[in-house]
């Protein structure tokens, strides 16, 4: 069976400096996979490469059996690949359900025609406030993003990414800035998405990481180190020297 998402040999380098070497990497449909590792690592470099922000100086990305190496980023959103951003890029003083729609309306092909709200739009609408729904935010769907705690921002950008029906989804840090009394939020938010989408997220919360993913890539100066389940990863002392410390042995 073809991977939901492959990289082959990707590589990236600035000049002299090599900042991802030969890096193999599966994502098999369905997965809940996490990709960590210590600052400096190359993990943003390597997802810049994965949604097309940057090109790989060498080696291939696939999505399915198609090779998407050269395409652009909005190619590869409409052939499912949708992201989230460490730091949230939502539209602040709009409300929480037209950030959504402009999203749903935007696969649609009708955003950019629209010269009122996209939420308007009654099918755009439904489908969003279904999303909210799902994700527990249908009570804040009129609310300006700007009035909302931050752990819900988050919860909108994932029903955002959502709206355009990915078949990849790349969380960014889902938990970075919130509070530890709304992280569990997003874990219930994580385990509840449909299993017919793969998630790949990129985390330094090392809790949220083992508690979600049934697989982990640990990076480190732009190669993999290790690939192993929860339990392996755990288990491997160079995983622990380089990365983990003593937490979770």
């Amino acid at each position: 069976m073809s991977a939901a998402l492959e990289t082959r040999r990707l590589c990236k380098s600035f000049g002299a400096l090599t900042v991802a070497e030969q890096i193999d990497f599966r994502l098999e449909p369905g997965a809940r996979h996490a990709l960590i590792g210590p600052n400096g690592a190359g993990k943003t470099t390597f997802v810049n490469m994965l949604t097309g922000r940057l090109a790989p100086t060498s080696g291939q990305i696939l999505i399915g059996d198609e090779d998407i190496t050269t395409l652009g980023q909005v190619a590869r959103v409409k052939r499912g690949l949708g992201r989230t951003f460490q730091i949230n890029t939502l539209f602040r003083n709009v409300s929480v359900v037209d950030n959504v729609a402009f999203a749903v309306a935007e696969r649609e092909g009708v955003a950019w025609s629209m010269f009122r709200p996209a939420s308007a739009y009654r099918d755009v609408l439904e489908e969003s406030m279904a999303l909210l729904d799902t994700l527990g935010l249908a009570a804040d769907a009129r609310l300006a993003v700007a009035g909302l705690p931050y752990g819900k921002q988050r919860l909108v950008e994932i029903a955002i990414a959502l709206g355009l029906k990915p078949r990849v989804l790349l969380l960014d840090e889902p938990a970075a800035g919130v509070p530890t009394m709304e992280s569990h939020r997003i874990l219930e938010v994580l385990d509840a998405l449909p299993k017919d989408i793969a998630i790949l997220i990129i985390e330094h919360d090392m809790d949220l990481v083992f508690r979600f993913a049934q697989r982990i890539t640990v990076l480190t100066q732009g190669a993999v180190l290790f690939e192993g389940t929860p339990a392996e990863i755990a288990a491997d002392k160079h995983v622990r020297e380089v990365y983990l410390g003593e937490r979770h042995v």
